[in-house]
Protein backbone atom coordinates (compact mmCIF):
# COMPACT_ATOMS: atom_id res chain seq x y z
CA UNK A 1 0.00 0.00 0.00
CA UNK A 2 1.09 3.64 -0.51
CA UNK A 3 0.82 6.44 1.47
CA UNK A 4 1.53 9.87 0.17
CA UNK A 5 2.86 12.44 1.70
CA UNK A 6 1.66 16.05 0.86
CA UNK A 7 4.61 18.54 1.17
CA UNK A 8 2.44 21.01 2.77
CA UNK A 9 0.96 19.43 5.10
CA UNK A 10 2.17 21.69 7.97
CA UNK A 11 -1.21 24.05 6.80
CA UNK A 12 -3.93 23.85 8.89
CA UNK A 13 -7.66 24.28 8.09
CA UNK A 14 -7.26 27.35 10.68
CA UNK A 15 -4.61 28.86 8.34
CA UNK A 16 -6.42 28.51 5.17
CA UNK A 17 -9.37 29.78 7.16
CA UNK A 18 -7.76 32.69 8.42
CA UNK A 19 -5.65 33.54 4.89
CA UNK A 20 -9.81 33.48 3.17
CA UNK A 21 -11.15 35.69 6.06
CA UNK A 22 -7.91 38.16 5.27
CA UNK A 23 -8.56 37.77 1.29
CA UNK A 24 -12.21 38.63 1.91
CA UNK A 25 -11.25 41.83 4.14
CA UNK A 26 -9.22 43.35 1.35
CA UNK A 27 -11.77 42.42 -1.83
CA UNK A 28 -14.34 44.79 0.48
CA UNK A 29 -11.92 47.16 1.12
CA UNK A 30 -10.69 47.21 -2.83
CA UNK A 31 -14.19 47.19 -3.50
CA UNK A 32 -15.23 50.22 -0.99
CA UNK A 33 -12.71 51.83 -2.76
CA UNK A 34 -13.75 51.46 -5.94
CA UNK A 35 -17.39 52.40 -5.60
CA UNK A 36 -16.21 55.64 -3.39
CA UNK A 37 -13.97 56.24 -6.11
CA UNK A 38 -16.48 56.28 -9.23
CA UNK A 39 -19.16 57.61 -7.52
CA UNK A 40 -17.35 60.50 -6.96
CA UNK A 41 -17.32 60.30 -10.66
CA UNK A 42 -20.83 59.17 -11.30
CA UNK A 43 -22.89 62.03 -9.29
CA UNK A 44 -23.47 65.41 -9.59
CA UNK A 45 -23.27 68.41 -6.74
CA UNK A 46 -26.76 67.91 -6.48
CA UNK A 47 -26.86 64.39 -5.12
CA UNK A 48 -26.99 64.26 -1.11
CA UNK A 49 -23.54 62.99 0.25
CA UNK A 50 -23.59 61.11 3.25
CA UNK A 51 -20.74 59.88 5.54
CA UNK A 52 -21.68 56.78 7.26
CA UNK A 53 -19.38 55.83 10.06
CA UNK A 54 -19.60 52.39 11.71
CA UNK A 55 -17.16 49.55 12.67
CA UNK A 56 -19.54 46.88 12.29
CA UNK A 57 -18.95 45.43 8.20
CA UNK A 58 -22.54 44.09 8.03
CA UNK A 59 -24.17 47.56 9.41
CA UNK A 60 -21.82 49.71 7.54
CA UNK A 61 -22.97 47.70 4.30
CA UNK A 62 -26.46 47.84 5.17
CA UNK A 63 -26.71 51.64 5.80
CA UNK A 64 -25.01 52.73 2.65
CA UNK A 65 -27.51 49.88 0.33
CA UNK A 66 -29.86 51.76 2.19
CA UNK A 67 -28.82 55.31 1.59
CA UNK A 68 -27.60 54.48 -2.18
CA UNK A 69 -30.84 52.97 -3.26
CA UNK A 70 -32.53 56.76 -2.02
CA UNK A 71 -30.10 57.93 -4.06
CA UNK A 72 -27.20 59.24 -1.97
CA UNK A 73 -23.90 59.46 -2.85
CA UNK A 74 -21.87 57.25 0.15
CA UNK A 75 -18.75 57.05 1.60
CA UNK A 76 -17.97 54.94 4.36
CA UNK A 77 -15.87 55.08 7.49
CA UNK A 78 -15.20 51.97 9.76
CA UNK A 79 -14.17 54.05 12.80
CA UNK A 80 -14.29 58.19 14.18
CA UNK A 81 -10.90 58.68 13.50
CA UNK A 82 -11.16 57.66 9.60
CA UNK A 83 -13.95 60.05 9.59
CA UNK A 84 -11.97 62.51 10.85
CA UNK A 85 -9.33 62.09 8.51
CA UNK A 86 -11.61 62.18 5.30
CA UNK A 87 -13.39 65.35 6.65
CA UNK A 88 -10.03 66.82 7.47
CA UNK A 89 -10.31 66.79 10.84
CA UNK A 90 -6.78 65.12 12.67
CA UNK A 91 -6.11 65.09 16.39
CA UNK A 92 -5.31 67.99 18.16
CA UNK A 93 -5.65 70.59 14.80
CA UNK A 94 -8.54 70.71 12.05
CA UNK A 95 -7.20 71.51 8.32
CA UNK A 96 -9.69 73.07 5.99
CA UNK A 97 -9.28 70.56 2.94
CA UNK A 98 -11.59 67.39 3.74
CA UNK A 99 -14.35 66.24 1.78
CA UNK A 100 -17.79 68.04 1.59
CA UNK A 101 -20.67 66.06 2.80
CA UNK A 102 -24.70 66.80 3.57
CA UNK A 103 -24.80 64.22 6.62
CA UNK A 104 -22.86 62.15 8.72
CA UNK A 105 -25.17 59.13 10.13
CA UNK A 106 -22.40 56.97 12.67
CA UNK A 107 -22.50 54.41 15.45
CA UNK A 108 -23.13 55.26 18.57
CA UNK A 109 -20.97 52.52 20.22
CA UNK A 110 -17.08 51.75 18.25
CA UNK A 111 -13.99 51.12 19.31
CA UNK A 112 -11.28 54.03 20.07
CA UNK A 113 -13.98 56.82 19.57
CA UNK A 114 -17.99 56.82 19.93
CA UNK A 115 -19.96 58.11 17.44
CA UNK A 116 -20.65 60.83 20.44
CA UNK A 117 -17.19 61.71 20.74
CA UNK A 118 -17.27 62.28 17.40
CA UNK A 119 -20.15 64.33 17.05
CA UNK A 120 -18.44 66.33 20.10
CA UNK A 121 -15.59 66.70 17.52
CA UNK A 122 -17.50 67.71 14.72
CA UNK A 123 -19.33 70.26 16.54
CA UNK A 124 -16.51 72.09 17.81
CA UNK A 125 -15.25 72.61 14.05
CA UNK A 126 -15.91 76.13 12.78
CA UNK A 127 -16.96 74.75 9.18
CA UNK A 128 -18.61 71.63 10.39
CA UNK A 129 -20.53 72.09 13.17
CA UNK A 130 -23.94 72.84 10.98
CA UNK A 131 -23.58 69.21 9.39
CA UNK A 132 -26.60 67.01 10.33
CA UNK A 133 -25.10 64.29 12.82
CA UNK A 134 -27.19 61.80 12.76
CA UNK A 135 -26.43 58.63 15.80
CA UNK A 136 -27.47 55.37 15.77
CA UNK A 137 -27.19 52.66 17.76
CA UNK A 138 -28.79 49.00 19.03
CA UNK A 139 -29.43 50.13 22.27
CA UNK A 140 -32.44 52.16 23.55
CA UNK A 141 -30.75 54.09 26.24
CA UNK A 142 -32.66 57.03 27.23
CA UNK A 143 -29.95 58.87 28.96
CA UNK A 144 -27.75 58.15 25.92
CA UNK A 145 -29.90 59.63 23.26
CA UNK A 146 -30.65 62.60 25.15
CA UNK A 147 -26.93 62.93 25.62
CA UNK A 148 -26.47 63.03 21.66
CA UNK A 149 -29.08 65.09 21.24
CA UNK A 150 -28.33 67.66 23.70
CA UNK A 151 -24.62 67.46 22.02
CA UNK A 152 -26.19 68.47 18.95
CA UNK A 153 -27.25 65.10 16.79
CA UNK A 154 -29.94 65.68 14.39
CA UNK A 155 -31.49 62.18 15.28
CA UNK A 156 -31.29 59.24 17.24
CA UNK A 157 -31.92 55.98 15.10
CA UNK A 158 -32.60 52.52 16.71
CA UNK A 159 -30.49 49.21 14.83
CA UNK A 160 -31.00 48.00 12.45
CA UNK A 161 -31.99 50.78 9.97
CA UNK A 162 -34.73 49.97 7.90
CA UNK A 163 -36.03 51.92 4.33
CA UNK A 164 -38.44 53.66 6.21
CA UNK A 165 -35.79 54.95 8.11
CA UNK A 166 -33.27 56.10 5.43
CA UNK A 167 -36.55 57.74 3.97
CA UNK A 168 -36.85 60.43 7.30
CA UNK A 169 -32.91 60.87 6.66
CA UNK A 170 -33.54 61.73 2.64
CA UNK A 171 -36.16 64.31 3.66
CA UNK A 172 -34.28 65.65 5.78
CA UNK A 173 -31.23 65.58 3.35
CA UNK A 174 -33.48 67.99 1.00
CA UNK A 175 -33.50 70.74 3.52
CA UNK A 176 -29.88 70.69 3.93
CA UNK A 177 -27.57 72.53 1.69
CA UNK A 178 -23.85 70.89 1.04
CA UNK A 179 -21.46 71.93 3.61
CA UNK A 180 -18.39 73.97 1.64
CA UNK A 181 -14.92 74.25 2.47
Amino acid sequence: MYVYRCPHAHITLQSVISNLIFFEKCLADTADFILNFASMECYGEDVPHVLAVDDNLIDRKLVEKLLKSSSCRVTTAENGMRALEYLGLRENHQQNNGSKVNMIITDYCMPGMTGYELLQKIKESSWLKEVPVIIMSSENIPTRINECLEMGAEMFMLKPLKLSDVKKLRHQLTNVEVVKR
